[in-house]
């Protein structure tokens, strides 16, 4: 568990580095996760170690939301002097994800041949 959990902090780092070398407007672990996609695709998928670790992590996702619950309790005069702009932003982004799921979800049922005989619906 501890090599898993280094291989993905390493890749963290590396997006980190990546970000701030390059001035990217990506944010570092981002990067760091193409890249550790981009790894184990050539590398023929996760060991059973990452595998094990990364389902572990996942589990327990709801406990790395606490820092993301603390910075909007010490930024609350913030959020309550922009609520507008970040409001947009939030139902925006929302409506713009709904509307990429769907245009995906439809190319991808037209491309997959139904189970009833190959027919397309």
């Amino acid at each position: 568990m501890i090599a898993a959990l280094t291989v993905l902090l390493v890749f963290q780092l590396l997006g980190e580095v990546i970000a701030r070398a390059l001035s990217l407007p990506v944010p570092g672990p981002v990067i760091g996760m193409a890249l550790l996609f981009l790894a184990l695709l050539i590398r023929g998928g996760p060991g059973e170690d990452l595998r094990q670790t990364a389902g572990t992590l996942l589990q327990h996702l709801s406990l790395l939301f606490v820092p993301a619950g603390t910075g909007i309790v010490l930024y609350g005069d913030r959020l309550a002097t922009e609520w507008l702009p970040l409001l947009a932003a939030l139902v925006a982004s929302t409506a713009l994800a709904i509307a990429v799921t769907a245009v995906v979800l439809r190319a991808l049922t037209r491309q997959r041949p139904s189970s009833a005989g190959g027919a397309r619906q």
